[in-house]
């Protein structure tokens, strides 16, 4: 029996079946398996698709607006940082480094942060005045939500948007940081006012939630230099490549001096990676444990596809016993009830994956239906149990605090190859005993019980 032959026989059990109402199940089974596994493959795809949207959008936002692509830290007690013009200078000193695009010096500390007679912790960033223009990350990861992002005057501050709401600000409003300055042995607080210029929005809230953005030389004098973290952010080419190893050892060796600069007392360099190892790693095992719980659920369904080649082998005993009373062999008829199941994978793949492509690329959309109608069934059920609805709060799906507020798509083709390629070998490892069962049918004994 030739390859073409058990091919075309793969085709007449995929696409039809005997007439008789007794024999059709086989068939029904079939095409129950392929839409089990086409169904199994829709979540598989859109969690692959929306966990990879929504890890590459934290990691670039997190890269973007903390952590850059490299970063000098330089300990606070050192001499090289105690000024604002001598950051100024290691910013020009850095800005020299092959590889090195950008260099974004900031004085970073805590403060209390007080307006309208409420006081929140608060994370100080004295950044550069044109950070929110020059840097780029800045500029398109940052929504504006009021006001006008200017940092030129000496008392003007740029809020997150979370702290904002706490302090209960908007754009023009006053507020103050409290700060705690060592004289000596003593703790003295240091009190200083900012004018908020605009309150911005990265639309990841876990990272901008205390954020208060202010001007690098008024840092100086708002915060406790001591206590205090000083940062040089340098951004490159691209922070994936594999260049970024040798641009972090150039900046090693320009900061211990060995490029003819003075060294920078107290000072070492660290990749983003190595800033926010604990987050990828839970990142990734996040979606890993996601993963295979979908996949758990496309093995289960591909067990429909060696259930239904059973009930085909057993309705289909007539012909191959007439097949191989005229010449077929065991393996031809193997190959068939092969291909049959492979045949199923190929169709499951083909309902699924674009339907899971579908689900994932429309999520947003999907998400915000989703939200406005349990919004109105809750606050129908709220207003039939208070008899007002005054005082309803709205349910969130995807909350701010923990998620993004709007979730990047993002289309991993070499991962969904290899779920294409996963779906059809186990479709074939499945179909491999009912397979080599209708390959063994003896042709003598079926015959004989007809």
């Amino acid at each position: 029996m030739t390859f073409r032959a058990s091919f075309l026989y793969a085709l007449r059990l995929f696409f039809s079946h005997p007439s008789t109402e007794k024999n059709s199940h086989g068939g029904r089974s079939l095409l129950g398996a392929v839409l089990c596994i086409g169904i199994s493959l829709v979540p598989l795809v859109a969690v692959l698709v929306i966990s990879s949207g929504m890890i590459d959008g934290i990691t670039g936002r997190i890269i973007g607006l903390s952590s850059q692509d490299l970063q000098v830290r330089v300990n606070s007690y050192s001499s090289d940082v105690d000024s604002y013009e001598k950051m100024l200078e290691i910013k020009e000193r850095l800005s020299g480094i092959d590889g090195v695009t950008g260099v974004y010096p900031e004085m970073q500390g805590m403060a209390l942060a007080s307006a309208n007679g409420i006081r929140t912790g608060a994370t100080v960033r004295g950044v550069s005045p044109d950070i929110f223009t020059g840097n780029s990350s800045f500029a398109s990861l940052f929504k504006i939500c009021d006001g006008n992002v200017d940092l030129s005057d000496g008392r003007c501050a740029v809020l997150g948007e979370k702290i904002a709401e706490t302090l209960g600000v908007r754009g023009g409003d006053k507020i103050s940081l409290i700060a705690v300055n060592k004289i000596g042995e003593r703790f003295v607080p240091k009190m200083s006012q900012f004018t908020v210029t605009a309150i911005v929005s990265s639309g990841y809230q876990e990272l901008d939630a205390l954020w208060v953005f202010i001007p690098l030389e008024t840092a100086f004098t708002s915060l406790s230099p001591k206590s205090s973290q000083f940062i040089f952010g340098l951004t490159t080419p691209d922070p994936f490549a594999s260049s970024l190893g040798a641009i972090k050892k150039a900046v090693h060796r320009n900061i211990l001096g060995f490029d003819g600069e003075e060294p920078l007392d107290k000072s070492r360099v660290y990749s983003w990676n190595e800033l926010n190892a604990a987050e990828f790693e839970n990142f990734s095992s996040t979606k890993i444990l996601l993963l295979l719980i979908m996949l758990l659920i496309v093995l289960v369904a591909s067990v429909n596809i060696s259930s239904a080649l059973v009930m085909i082998v057993m309705e289909r005993r007539k012909e191959i016993a007439i097949l191989k009373s005229v010449g077929a062999s065991s393996s031809g008829i193997t190959t068939s009830f092969l291909a049959v199941g492979f045949g199923a994978g190929v169709g499951g793949v083909l309902l699924g994956i674009p339907l899971g492509l579908l689900v994932g690329v429309n999520i947003n959309g999907l998400v915000s239906f989703t939200e406005k109608l349990v919004n109105i069934c809750a606050k129908v059920v709220y207003l039939i149990g208070n008899g007002n609805a005054a005082d309803f709060e709205a349910v969130r799906l995807l909350d701010p605090a923990y998620y993004l507020q709007n979730i990047p798509v993002t289309v991993p083709f070499g991962e969904l190859l290899l779920i294409v390629i996963g779906t059809l070998l186990l479709s074939l490892l499945v179909s491999a005993i009912p397979a080599i069962k209708g390959g063994k049918e003896k042709p003598l004994d079926t015959l004989r019980k007809m």
